[in-house]
């Protein structure tokens, strides 16, 4: 009798992740559907996640600190830096959780021309010199979904308002 063929051990992780992501998301209230949004690229998209809302879960956001912590406890680290708000707090829970208790600095988000860029403040820069373990927490979630150029937007064909809540003053 042949034995049924076992499931990929790693997709099915995977897709567990997934699942348990998109709950946080949606119970927080970061995951937002079923509208038109105008993203921070310049895109329009019927899904955005506001990611500063994730972290309004301490409990989540400290367990998920721990849970990087643990998987980076093998390797000593020296400085975690975050590159961005919503990192900075995940960060800090990791730098708190990690054994070798390193620094913790962040470096800021801006646009120059039409490109994002982080960059690392002044007073942190003697923080990481030649040799600095550096544990680099990009962001807290990411997702994918559907982006459309204004010009290939079929929300906009449709004649959905755009929703420009998110975009701090960009315009389209």
């Amino acid at each position: 009798m042949p034995s049924e063929p076992k499931p990929n051990s790693r997709a099915v992780e995977q897709e567990v992740r997934e699942k348990i992501h998109l709950e946080i998301l949606k119970r927080t209230g970061a995951y937002l559907t079923n509208d038109h949004f105008l993203l921070p690229s310049g895109h329009h998209a019927p899904e955005y996640i506001e990611k500063s809302l994730v972290t309004t879960e301490p409990t989540f956001t400290e367990g998920l600190g721990a849970v990087i912590a643990k998987h980076f406890a093998p390797w000593p680290i020296d400085v975690v830096l975050a590159t961005g708000l919503g990192a900075l707090i995940l960060a800090d829970s990791v730098a708190r959780a990690h054994p070798s208790h390193p620094t913790l600095i962040y470096a800021t988000k801006g646009m120059v021309g039409p490109r994002r860029r982080v960059s690392l403040p002044r007073e942190f820069q003697r923080f990481i010199t030649k040799g600095t373990k550096v544990l680099i927490i990009v962001s807290l979630v990411t997702r994918d979904f559907p982006t459309y150029l204004p010009q290939d937007c079929p929300l906009c064909r449709q004649g959905v308002p755009l929703n420009r809540q998110f975009t701090r003053g960009r315009e389209e």
